[in-house]
């Protein structure tokens, strides 16, 4: 990759929130005044589209102070670069060579062609599935609410699913637990949360695929992987649940099937929840937080490591158990480069969770090493997740927080790279065996 056009990216990324957190300073934008660490800390959650939330959306924020928010969200989630591009695009402006780099850096593409073909799609799919979901929630809500305020309210939170952010305006930190039971926000919420988290690269061809077009290896990866962890996420977590001491213990089969399907896919990475957080069972915390750190497919609105990092992996050690030499997914060898890459990746993300982990420990007192591990998993895969830590952070764990939004909204590996890459040597050294295991 080149190093300038990753150090532009994350000088864009960095100063949408300088911006958002100006903007949510304004005195008109809050209903109470607020501190410089906690409008930086909202304006990096929205951007790095976490939703960790230091002070209730809808209690703390006045209605321009939501927008901004929610502008933050679609931004961050779609990528500053995408928009101005696509905006220079409809109104027939040329994008230099540079943005084209760059757009291609941020999409995970494979070549500038694809990352040109995938913006102007991206946009597109964007605005039809929110759309889509915000009529959906609005009819709903506005049942409970006035027209108007369902109507904001289905535009905000279809925003806000679909990419993965996890904000909302219920009020009282309590996210969708009102709606626990109800079918169509259920399924509305959890299909904007799935769709965000393919990505778009799937989303095209699941869209093409109708007319004959096969799916890349990536596609199959990530749709029978996804498939894989909802399904089993959700039978985990009502067997978890329904045991003594669960959530679910007490509720309906309806009941059950809703908050164990809800709660497998929030995970990977939305951060809404219909289950109270403190409620569920010490099980179901530990697979959440491995769910948070897989994270969604590459190139989509979610965080994490993602889920053809892990898929890789697996298959690595499933060859070497079997002793074969080569790593194979469908009939498929996969390079050693992009293995030592994978390897690489989970690495250095565990590495930082738990450096993240300990700091959080040594900086804000009195809670359990499961809740500063799930806090920490939570921030790095941008989920928003929380066991109620975030409104309690000091400032040091403030700032640590929100280093680990950022890192893994940009991605590990990418700002490693600037912060780390040489020029390759021009010589190799001598080969040695050393023993492991």
């Amino acid at each position: 990759m080149a190093k300038k056009p990753t150090l532009i990216l994350m000088a864009s990324f960095a100063g949408l929130i300088l911006l958002g957190a100006c903007l949510l300073k304004l005195p008109f934008a809050t209903t109470a005044p607020i501190s410089w660490v906690d409008t930086f800390f909202t304006a990096t959650s929205a951007v790095c589209v976490t939703g960790l939330v230091v002070m209730d959306t809808a209690d703390s924020f006045t209605m321009f102070g939501e927008i901004v928010i929610l502008t933050l969200i679609q931004l961050g989630g779609l990528g500053f670069m995408t928009v101005s591009s696509f905006l220079l695009l409809f109104f027939k402006r040329r994008i230099s060579l540079k943005d084209k780099l760059i757009l291609q850096e941020s999409f995970n593409a494979y070549s500038i062609e694809q990352a040109l073909y995938l913006l102007k799609r991206i946009v597109m799919y964007t605005l039809i599935i929110e759309l889509i979901g915000a009529v959906i929630l609005a009819i709903r809500f506005s049942f409970d609410m006035p027209v108007t305020k369902a109507i904001y309210y289905g535009i905000f939170h279809a925003i806000s699913m679909f990419n993965n952010a996890g904000f909302d305006l219920f009020g009282g930190f309590s996210s969708l637990t009102s709606y626990q039971n109800d079918i169509v926000v259920v399924f509305t919420v959890c299909s904007l949360i799935l769709f965000g988290g393919l990505g778009f690269i799937v989303i095209d061809e699941l869209r093409h695929f109708r007319k004959g077009k096969r799916l890349s290896l990536y596609s199959k990866v990530i749709l029978s992987m996804t498939a894989f962890l909802v399904i089993g996420g959700t039978i985990a977590v009502w067997f978890f649940e329904t045991r003594h001491g669960g959530a679910l213990v007490n509720a309906t089969l309806k009941e059950q099937f809703l908050g164990a399907f809800f709660h497998s896919v929030t995970p990977r990475t939305a951060g809404a929840n219909t289950l109270p957080m403190n409620e569920l069972t010490i099980p179901t915390l530990l697979m959440t937080i491995v769910f948070m750190f897989i994270g969604g497919g590459s190139g989509s609105t979610a965080g994490g490591v993602k889920i053809a990092t892990i898929t890789l992996l697996g298959a690595v050690i499933w060859s070497q158990l079997r002793g074969s030499t080569e790593t194979v997914l469908w009939k498929r060898t996969i390079s050693n480069t992009l293995v030592l890459r994978a390897f690489t990746l989970v690495s250095c993300s565990a590495l930082w969770v738990f450096l993240t982990t300990i700091v959080l420990a040594m900086t804000t007192k009195g809670y359990t090493m499961m809740t500063y591990l799930f806090e920490a998993t939570s921030a790095f895969g941008t989920v928003g997740l929380s066991l109620g830590l975030t409104p309690m952070l000091s400032p040091a764990s403030d700032i640590m927080i929100m280093l680990t939004m950022f890192l893994g909204r940009l991605g590990t590996l990418t700002i490693l790279y600037v912060l780390l890459a040489r020029p390759a040597n021009r010589f190799r050294y001598p080969n040695e065996d050393l023993m492991i295991g």
